[in-house]
């Protein structure tokens, strides 16, 4: 029986926590920032602010608690992009050798354009402390995970094997895993398709149909495998679950609060207002946006999509000019 813990109690923490008692064969603890919060969840048996209507069974831990880190034999971190380093620094003292790390947060840090895994090893680095850090992605929707309908995504590790015992350990009738060696093509595949649900949210909030919305996807996609080869991910990681899979997913469906920005914008509403009409969900692909761009200029990748993104969120650029301005470019071949 392994010792889990889920460290994040919104929703896809939560549903994390939910599938993976339901497989069985663990003990489970779900971790919040917030001592309020955790006391919330714990006494209501649901958490009814993130994911309400799915009751938390009896042997689901709730905690704030620091302490709980230092009992897990596997840490599952579902802690928003931008809070990550300065809650792992709260933790970390707690953390000890032979752990595992499993991150199952799609975003990138604003400010030094890191990965995830890599966020966590250069905080962890300073002690010392020598844990498996890891990714998990893929097309998975928290409600839907927490319903137990069918969901297959990517857990990657650079070591082969760890990635298999984490397959071994998460998967179930309901939650497939399918493995990868490649951490930072995982990891960017996931955290940059939610730039892109964004412009497929501002197409549909603008009435514009099918061909656009297909255009946009297939396009978002090279622009994002670009990014991630230049950054050492392989081309054909961006074609599975964690790539196309999860882009399809996220710029189609109702339940992606990224497409859910991207169409209030393109109806005309104003960025702080649709942030604020969220009730403290995260949309990373806001964040992410900024830092995808930093990291494609450091990396020379030209990302025309990301780019009109940026100018629709940080200058209020009218969507519709957006769109006239990437019709415009200049004819490419398509490979480029």
């Amino acid at each position: 029986m392994s010792r889990i813990v889920v460290l994040g109690s919104g929703a896809w923490g939560t549903a994390i926590a939910l599938a993976l008692h339901r497989r069985g064969g663990h003990r489970i603890t779900l971790w919040s920032y917030s001592e309020s919060e955790a006391a919330q969840i714990a006494a209501a048996r649901e958490n009814t602010l993130f994911l309400p209507g799915f009751p938390l069974p009896p042997d689901i831990c709730i905690t704030s608690s620091p302490e709980a880190v230092a009992e897990a034999e596997i840490i599952v971190s579902v802690i928003p992009s931008e809070f990550l380093r300065s809650t792992l620094t709260g933790l970390r003292r707690h953390l000890r050798n032979g752990q595992f790390v499993l991150s199952a947060t799609k975003g990138v840090e604003k400010n030094t354009f890191m990965s995830m895994t890599q966020v966590l090893s250069e905080t962890l680095e300073p002690i010392g402390l020598l844990l498996s850090i890891g990714a998990l992605s893929g097309p998975s929707f928290a409600l839907e995970v927490a319903q137990g309908q069918p969901t297959a995504v990517t857990v990657a590790f650079s070591d082969p094997q760890i990635a298999t015992l984490f397959q071994n350990e998460f998967s179930s009738e309901t939650l497939r895993l399918y493995t990868s060696t490649d951490v930072i093509g995982v990891e960017l595949g996931g955290a940059l398709k939610n730039v892109i649900a964004i412009a497929a949210g501002v197409a549909a909030g603008m009435g514009l149909g099918y061909n656009s919305s297909a255009a946009l996807m297939t396009r978002g996609i090279a622009e994002i495998t670009r990014l991630a080869v230049a950054c050492g991910g392989r081309r054909e990681t961006l074609a599975g679950l964690s790539g196309v899979g999860d882009l399809v997913l996220t710029c189609t469906g109702s339940l992606s609060r990224n497409r859910t920005v991207g169409q209030a914008l393109g109806q005309g509403r104003s960025l702080p207002e649709i942030l604020e009409s969220l009730g403290g969900k995260v949309a990373e692909g806001v964040l992410t946006t900024r830092a995808a761009l930093g990291l494609a200029r450091r990396h020379n990748i030209e990302m025309p999509i990301t780019e009109q993104m940026e100018l629709i969120l940080d200058e209020g650029k009218d969507p519709r000019e957006a769109i006239k301005d990437l019709m415009l470019r200049p004819g490419k071949h398509e490979q480029h």
